[in-house]
């Protein structure tokens, strides 16, 4: 899934997603793009002239992702820190899809941001977190929370904002933050809540969820059966397709 690329750039800071559909240049010591932002990239079921919000890209992971599997979207991504903004910047161009990318230098918790977006069919974010509970000392990382600081509420409400009739929010989740998740959803205006499990292996408890949510407070709730990731010592046929490029299925049906 992350492989290094040798192009005369520093192979310590290049990777690929996608099965290398996506090159990524990403910060020495700093937050990785990698399993989450590619399951939430899978979870975009963008059409052509459509419009991604990608809130806090840091590189760019996820929406670069978005645009390797869907031809003729656009992304609108905002990253609070200005070097990974540059950098997400970088590896727009690095793929040859800097015309297909606006990223804009703002703050989740700005009121201003959201008047800066345009109307998005799409909006996602992987909001930080640490599982240890305690950042660690890289500045770049000093922004980000684990289930304290700002919340999800900021992270829900720019999601809801940016989005016109029929548009979709989704997140990338620790399973414990899961009730925090749906609960700034709900504030946020949004409903018809689909909870997509990523189970580790057979018989192990979820640690991480999918959820998405639209305009449609009073939709109920929806658990879908969600992926496995893991068998034997490698990913499921079914999880190393979604990292090669597949999109995950939301059909209830």
């Amino acid at each position: 899934m992350a492989d290094g690329l040798n192009d005369g750039l520093d192979p310590g800071t290049i990777h690929t997603l996608l099965g290398g559909q996506v090159r990524l240049r990403q910060p020495e010591g700093g937050l990785r793009a990698g399993l989450d932002a590619v399951m939430l990239a899978a979870a975009v079921e963008a059409r052509p002239g459509q419009t991604v919000l990608d809130a806090g890209c840091g590189p760019g992971g996820v929406f670069l992702s978005v645009l390797a599997r869907c031809p003729g979207v656009r992304a609108v991504a905002v990253e609070r820190d200005p070097s990974l903004a540059a950098l997400a910047r970088e590896n727009a161009a690095l793929n040859g899809w800097a015309d297909r990318v606006e990223v804009l230098e703002g703050d989740v918790v700005d009121p201003g941001l959201r008047a800066r977006l345009p109307r998005c069919d799409h909006a996602v974010s992987n909001p930080p977190y640490w599982p240890t509970g305690s950042a660690p000392p890289e500045a770049i990382r000093a922004g980000a929370t684990h289930g304290g600081g700002i919340g999800l509420d900021p992270w829900a409400g720019l999601l809801a904002s940016s989005l016109g009739r029929g548009g979709w929010a989704g997140m990338v989740l620790p399973a414990a933050r899961l009730d925090e998740g749906i609960t700034a959803l709900r504030k946020a205006g949004l409903g018809g809540i689909m909870l997509m499990p990523l189970w580790p292996r057979a018989g192990r408890a979820a640690k991480r969820v999918l959820i998405r949510a639209r305009r449609a407070p009073r939709a109920p709730a929806v658990i879908l059966p969600g992926l496995l990731l893991h068998a034997n010592e490698g990913w499921t046929d079914a999880a190393d397709s979604v990292l090669r490029g597949a999109a995950l299925s939301w059909d209830t049906g």
